[in-house]
């Protein structure tokens, strides 16, 4: 069975840090694209961040940009966001999704095949 696992989340304070991790179970993950998609309450999920099948390219929301960085260790089929100076605005669920190699372009919901059931990010003093 083809499972996308998120872990990692949690309660931080304003200015804190965290690392989510996305692990993959049934398949492999060096094919495909990965993105950070994160939904808060009442908010349409949006996407976060994206990287592409290598790793070599990446590309990220502008509310996130110089605070959050993902990666990807394909050899142990994971997918990491580490966020820094996390802010209340980004207290949300966050989930990690697959797509075909393409999908990395437009990073969009839409685009993604398998997704994991997310992990609550909550920001907050």
């Amino acid at each position: 069975q083809l499972q996308l696992v998120e872990s990692g989340g949690g309660l931080v304070q304003p200015g804190g840090s965290l690392r989510l991790s996305c692990a993959a179970s049934g398949f492999t993950l060096d094919y495909y694209a990965i993105g950070w998609f994160r939904q808060a309450p009442g908010k349409e999920r949006e996407g976060v961040s994206c990287i592409s099948s290598s790793g070599g390219s990446t590309k990220y929301a502008d509310s996130v940009k110089g605070r959050f960085t993902i990666s990807r260790d394909n050899a142990k089929n994971t997918v990491y966001l580490q966020m820094n100076s996390l802010e209340p605005e980004d207290t949300a669920v966050y989930y990690c999704a697959a797509g075909p190699p393409g999908s990395y372009y437009y990073c969009r919901r839409g685009g993604m095949d398998y997704w994991g059931k997310g992990t609550l990010v909550t920001v907050s003093s």
